[in-house]
């Protein structure tokens, strides 16, 4: 029964993340973290594991339809995947402290929430420069090198960070932004998820539940996003992931919202 939950979770998180183009972990990590109650450490380790199934998937279509820029994708995900290393690194240190990552993950989730507010709050649509992604081999490097670190002890990156550094640093297209980012980001998720399952923070089988749930979910929610106004649900989910954010940052302080 409990791996039907997770499997609905995993479509409810996928239908998300493909109406926000943010990919569905945002949501997933908080809900196995205090829905399910698993352990931080695990709650992250898990939920990394899980989002490999839709960025790959996501990736092979963005490829598909051109949406990928292959050069930003190669450059991004390699600088990234030395980030993931260091990040996996630093993560099996502070595995033991439960509190401190809830810490980390709160504070992740006010920059989530506070951007999504702004877009949503003040209809804010990205301006692009043109079809192509800008930016320098330096900076592409760099924007990977920290993603990848971030992913590596938060499991959070793709849509949460690389988008829209591809939107608001590069001007890039959105289409664009989000194909490169997924192309990138499989990379990074494939080798954390590696890593955090060597450091035993991953529960395997409630991973690939989510990940297969997630992974159809993905799918209905690209096509529903015709059927919403794009302001309306980032103001909603701003407002729920800076809910999701103050629980984050309370409990390391003890006090359960």
């Amino acid at each position: 029964m409990m791996y039907i939950i997770y499997l609905v979770t995993g479509l409810v998180a996928g239908v998300v993340g493909g109406l926000l183009g943010t990919g569905g972990c945002a949501l997933m990590m908080p809900v196995i973290r205090f829905g399910f109650h698993f352990d931080p450490a695990f709650a992250v380790g898990t939920t990394l594991t899980a989002v490999v199934f839709t960025a790959g998937s996501g990736a092979i279509q963005h490829m598909r339809m051109k949406n990928v820029d292959k050069t930003t994708a190669l450059q991004t995900g390699l600088s990234g995947i030395i980030g993931v290393i260091i990040g996996s690194i630093v993560f099996g240190y502070i595995k033991p402290y439960g509190d401190l990552i809830d810490l980390i993950i709160g504070i992740a989730f006010v920059l989530v929430s506070v951007r999504m507010l702004y877009e949503g709050l003040l209809k804010k649509v990205p301006a692009s420069q043109g079809p192509d992604m800008p930016g320098t081999f330096a900076s592409k490097s760099a924007l990977g090198s920290a993603v990848g670190f971030l992913t590596g002890i938060i499991g959070l990156g793709g849509g949460y960070a690389l988008v829209p550094s591809f939107i608001y640093l590069f001007k890039a297209p959105v289409k664009l932004a989000i194909g490169t980012s997924m192309a990138a980001f499989f990379w990074m998720a494939l080798v954390g998820a590696a890593f955090k399952i060597y450091q035993q923070v991953v529960n395997i089988p409630v991973a690939v539940t989510l990940g297969i749930g997630a992974l159809i979910g993905a799918v209905f929610g690209a096509k529903l996003v015709a059927k919403f106004k794009p302001h309306i649900l980032k103001t909603l989910f701003g407002l729920l992931f800076f809910y999701v954010s103050l629980k984050y940052i309370f409990i390391y302080f003890g006090i359960q919202i």
